[in-house]
């Protein structure tokens, strides 16, 4: 099997995500990694990426080089990753759309609802995949979660509640602190900051899981931190277009709290609960019985379960292997478009650019209901009223 051509703008040598990319995507062999624009400082990006193993004549000094370079060659890459900060995403994943390349965006995919809807409107007039890292969308248990919730083991689903509450902006003594002032800060954030960064994986999650998205929603924003403009903290009630309720907490400012992605479903005959700092274990409880623990890699799960599972059961599942299911399932539908055959259904599960467009859309109506002190407002895109 020939490899695809993988190349990444950002992720550069110190990055946080850069790593989890790499491995993600390397992890199954079916891609390559050759090319990169990896640094705000193009020295610094031509050297990493060389040192990581890129060709000097593919290792580039910013992504309009890159986007140059890569639509001259007959070997040009598959798929590109944006991995750069969240006001340049818009740009860069237009620009390799257009180009005619399938592309992988960081979330948040853009910085405006607008911005949002223009780009779903590429990505289809092109036919070029415009994916969006909702990563932690590609554990394995989140999957069988989704395949219990469609094949009606819950029966209709009352209740969605999730969770993305952190601790690690809670010293009011870090403020000053450049890697923690700017997610604060509305000329490098944007309208939201926690919400924004990681309520916004919660609510993408409650949308994967039942299968429904979010028609409308109330939300009560809190700085807590005084010197801090967006919030640290937030609640979102939300209703869903299933008839779903929903409620959302995320913080970070929840000392004790590491992670804090969690997520519940309850429904008429039975109830999940999920956290991602635990991954290898799903709690089921059916309703009038005991709670059943579903183990990761156990026999008989969902094809999209056992599509994801990648180590023997007992050991542990990590955020790197979660990544690497989201390029699975890309490779698997860039492959089908070139060979000209349906992909695998259970590989069609990546967060696409709707998913990015419709959390943009909620990110700017919850700024909106809190500012008028939590009235219910309509979440949807305009383009889906």
């Amino acid at each position: 099997m020939t490899k695809l051509n993988w190349g990444m703008i950002g992720g550069g040598e110190g990055s946080q995500i850069g790593p989890a990319h790499r491995l993600g995507s390397g992890l199954d062999g079916e891609f390559s990694f050759v090319a990169g624009a990896l640094d705000h400082n193009p020295d610094d990006g031509r050297d990493y990426a060389q040192r990581l193993g890129i060709a000097a004549d593919r290792a580039y000094g910013d992504w309009r080089e890159m986007l140059a370079g890569e639509v001259a060659r007959e070997d040009r890459v598959d798929l590109v990753t944006v991995a750069t900060p969240n006001s340049t995403h818009f740009e860069i994943t237009k620009a390799f759309l257009e180009g005619g390349f399938h592309v992988l965006c960081e979330k948040p995919m853009t910085m405006t609802v607008e911005e949002g809807e223009e780009i779903v409107k590429i990505s289809e007039s092109t036919g070029k995949i415009c994916a969006v890292n909702y990563g932690y969308s590609g554990y394995s248990l989140v999957r069988h979660m989704k395949a219990m919730v469609a094949r009606g083991d819950l029966g209709k689903v009352r209740l969605v509640v999730t969770e993305f509450a952190h601790g690690h902006h809670a010293d009011a003594a870090d403020a000053d602190n450049p890697r923690v002032r700017w997610r604060y800060d509305p000329a490098q954030a944007g309208v939201s900051a926690q919400f924004a960064d990681c309520g916004i994986h919660a609510l993408h999650m409650a949308s994967f899981v039942t299968g429904q998205e979010v028609e409308k929603l109330s939300a009560d924003f809190a700085s807590t931190i005084e010197s801090r403009v967006l919030e640290d903290d937030a609640m979102v009630n939300f209703r869903m277009d299933g008839g779903t309720v929903g409620r959302l907490w995320t913080s970070s400012v929840a000392i004790g709290r590491m992670h804090g992605l969690t997520i519940q479903v309850f429904g008429e005959t039975g109830g999940l609960r999920w956290a991602q700092e635990q991954p290898n274990q799903l709690y089921w409880t059916p309703v009038g019985g005991r709670v059943q623990v579903i183990e990761r890699g156990d026999a008989n799960l969902s094809p999209e379960a056992d599509r994801a599972t990648r180590v023997t059961i007992g050991h542990a599942e990590g955020m790197p292997l979660a990544f690497a299911n989201i390029y699975s399932d890309l490779a698997e539908v860039i492959r089908a478009q070139k060979e000209g055959r349906n992909a695998d259904s259970a590989a069609d599960l990546y967060p696409r650019a709707v998913d990015g467009l419709r959390s943009m859309a909620a990110v700017h109506m919850a700024v909106k209901s809190a500012n008028s002190d939590g009235e219910w407002v309509d979440a949807r895109p305009p383009m889906f009223r």
